[in-house]
C-alpha cells in the first residue's frame, strides 16, 4: 500500500478505484457463501424510525465522538459499509476506504437492573408487538427508553471499537460510518437493537398484559339489569325466588292483548230505513 503504522495515512485512492476494490471484496465475500448486507441510504437521511434516530441521536448527544462522527456520515452516504452483520451484543462490519477495512464493535449487555426498571415503568404502555417496534406509543415512554445513562441505548463506556485501519482513535471514520449504518438498520429491523443490548423485547409486551389483567380485575362488578327484570325476561328464579314460568308469562301477555281489543269501541251500524208507502187496492 506504500505506507506503515509509523507513516501518517495512506495514500489518497480514488472513489472509482474504491468501488471498483469493493465490489471485487464482496464478490469474494459471495462466492464463498457469506451473505453479505451492504448499508444503503436513501436521501440525506440516515434513520428514519424512531428508533434509527434515536440510535443516532444518542451518538450524537455525546462529545467523546463530535469530532469523527461528520466524516462517519460521509461515508455511510455514500455506501462505504459494504458489510454490516448485527449479532447479540456485536457488530460486525467490512468497510471501503483506502482499503477494505473490518471494523468489530462490542456493545456491553444491558444491567438487568436497568432493563428491570425499564420494563416496570413501561408496563401498560404497548398494545402490540407491532407497536412497539413500530415506536408508535406516547412521549413519555420515548423519554424513558432514551434517557441517558437509564434507557435502552448504549453510553461510549458500554461500546468497544476496533478496526484494522491505522486510525489509532478511539473512533475513526469507519467505525463511526458502521455504527450510523446501525441506525440506518434499525428503520428495517428495529428488533435488532434489542439483540444488540441482549434483552427480550417480549418482556416488555409480556408486562403490559399483565398489567392490562390486573386493571380490569379491579374494577367493580356492574349490575346493569336488576333481578325482577332478568326473572320476567328469561323466565327463570333467582336464588330465593319463586320459580316464574316463561309460558305463563306468555299467556298473560296474550290475555292482555286479547282484554286490550276487547275494549276498543266497536262500530255503531245503522238500520236500513223501512220504505214507507201505501198499499192500494185491486
Amino acid at each position: 500500500m506504500g505506507w506503515n503504522r509509523y507513516s501518517d495515512f495512506p495514500p489518497y485512492v480514488p472513489v472509482a478505484q474504491r468501488r471498483a476494490a469493493a465490489a471485487r471484496k464482496v464478490a469474494r465475500l459471495k462466492k464463498q457463501g457469506r451473505e453479505v448486507k451492504p448499508v444503503h441510504i436513501e436521501g440525506r437521511l440516515i434513520a428514519k424510525s424512531f428508533w434509527g434516530k434515536a440510535w443516532c441521536d444518542n451518538l450524537e448527544s455525546y462529545s467523546d465522538y463530535e469530532n469523527r462522527l461528520p466524516r462517519g456520515r460521509t461515508y455511510v452516504r455514500n455506501g462505504s459499509v459494504i458489510d454490516l452483520q448485527l449479532q447479540s451484543g456485536a457488530i460486525e462490519a467490512l468497510v471501503s476506504g483506502s482499503d477494505i477495512y473490518r471494523v468489530n464493535i462490542n456493545i456491553a449487555e444491558l444491567p438487568k437492573a436497568r432493563w428491570k426498571n425499564l420494563v416496570n415503568d413501561c408496563a401498560g404502555q404497548f398494545d402490540s408487538m407491532v407497536e412497539l417496534l413500530q415506536g408508535r406509543f406516547s412521549k413519555p415512554v420515548m423519554t424513558m427508553m432514551t434517557r441517558r445513562e437509564q434507557g435502552l441505548f448504549p453510553h461510549p463506556k458500554e461500546i468497544r471499537i476496533r478496526c484494522s485501519c491505522p486510525d489509532y482513535a478511539g473512533l475513526c471514520k469507519h467505525a463511526a460510518a458502521v455504527l450510523y449504518g446501525v441506525g440506518a438498520r434499525l428503520d428495517e429491523t428495529p428488533e435488532l437493537l434489542f439483540l444488540l443490548r441482549q434483552v427480550d423485547h417480549g418482556d416488555l409486551i409480556v408486562k403490559s398484559s399483565k398489567h392490562l389483567s390486573q386493571s380490569l380485575s379491579s374494577l367493580p362488578e356492574i349490575n346493569t339489569l336488576g333481578d325482577t327484570n332478568l326473572s320476567a325476561l328469561f323466565g327463570i328464579a333467582l336464588e330465593g325466588e319463586t320459580p316464574v314460568k316463561a309460558h305463563a308469562t306468555k299467556k298473560l301477555k296474550n290475555h292482555q292483548s286479547s282484554e286490550a281489543v276487547s275494549k276498543q269501541k266497536k262500530p255503531t251500524v245503522r238500520a236500513r230505513p223501512k220504505k214507507c208507502g201505501v198499499k192500494l187496492k185491486k
